[in-house]
């Protein structure tokens, strides 16, 4: 067995952990090609097959899945060790990746980015906007952002972006004359309700709760959706309610393109958090992004 090269390694723990090649040349930035060319001389440095290819999906062979479980510790520690070093004239630099969630990615995070960067600009920061919940550390993240009922308990948890959020439900003028606004929970039976699926499968349940009494009502329509985009889309046309993010339905709202229904019946809830292992070295970029927010942002 030929002593495999370091980036070989790391390059198919990319591609192994992205489930293909293009992706992992997206958050590489390098050609799906030179990954592939990187693979295939690692496989025959080991003498083994590390991945199964076909033309939808790349997976680990059984070999592949026990090489990256033990690859995945040893690789965060050269990159936490590397990076706690990547002090440039007195500035951080390396690689942040963060791993958010869409509605994150497109509503809060931009503005923060934005300053991040132009006040740190030896940084380069990696993105990956996805709603399923996942150990970002084993993934290759350095930390993660996601809502306080999914973090997990022995991870340090800072808030980012508005302390605060709501959620809202909105229908169309032309659909709340025909069918009449609801003013209760319960007059939802009633109403074409349209759904989110998540990534994980699961269907987003409406949540009501006023002075003591909470409702939860499950979405029953002629539209069950991924996409923010199209559920707004099919509640512009007429054809039921949508909830969502106040974010997302707002410009709606004020554009009267949508009404809101039930708003006394909707509280409040925490914003969003960072989220990161308590380690003792912080790697220089996420240290310098924590401080950032920390800050105010």
């Amino acid at each position: 067995m030929t002593t495999p090269n370091l980036d070989d390694i790391r390059l198919f723990a990319t591609v192994a952990e992205a489930g293909g090649f293009r992706t992992a040349a997206v958050r590489r930035s390098v050609s799906a090609s030179s990954l592939s060319d990187a693979v295939r001389r690692l496989e025959g440095d080991l003498g083994v097959r590390l991945l199964n290819r076909t033309t939808r999906s790349v997976t680990p062979t059984e070999a592949g899945q026990r090489l990256l479980d033990r690859l995945r510790p040893a690789l965060a520690e050269i990159v936490d060790a590397l990076d706690g070093l990547a002090v440039t004239d007195g500035q951080p630099s390396g690689t942040l990746r963060l791993n958010v969630p869409s509605i994150v990615a497109r509503y809060i995070l931009p503005p923060i980015v934005a300053r991040f960067l132009t006040a740190h600009p030896g940084i380069r920061l990696e993105i990956v906007a996805e709603d399923t919940f996942l150990d970002v550390l084993a993934h290759g993240f350095d930390a993660g952002i996601r809502y306080e009922e999914s973090i997990a308990r022995d991870m340090i948890a800072v808030p980012i972006g508005p302390k605060r959020q709501r959620f809202a439900v909105a229908g169309s003028p032309a659909y709340l004359a025909a069918r009449g606004a609801p003013k209760h929970p319960r007059d939802l039976a009633d109403h074409a309700r349209i759904g989110h699926r998540f990534a994980n499968g699961h269907i987003a349940v409406w949540d009501f709760e006023r002075a003591g009494k909470r409702f939860r009502i499950a979405p029953e329509g002629p539209l069950i959706s991924t996409g923010h985009e199209i559920e707004l889309a099919a509640a512009i046309a007429g054809l039921g309610l949508v909830a969502s993010f106040a974010e997302v339905i707002q410009p709606e709202i004020d554009n009267g393109t949508l009404v809101p229904v039930l708003t006394d019946w909707l509280e409040d809830f925490p914003g969003p958090s960072i989220y990161y292992h308590s380690r003792r070295h912080m790697p220089a970029p996420l240290r310098a992004f924590i401080d950032f927010v920390k800050a105010g942002g």
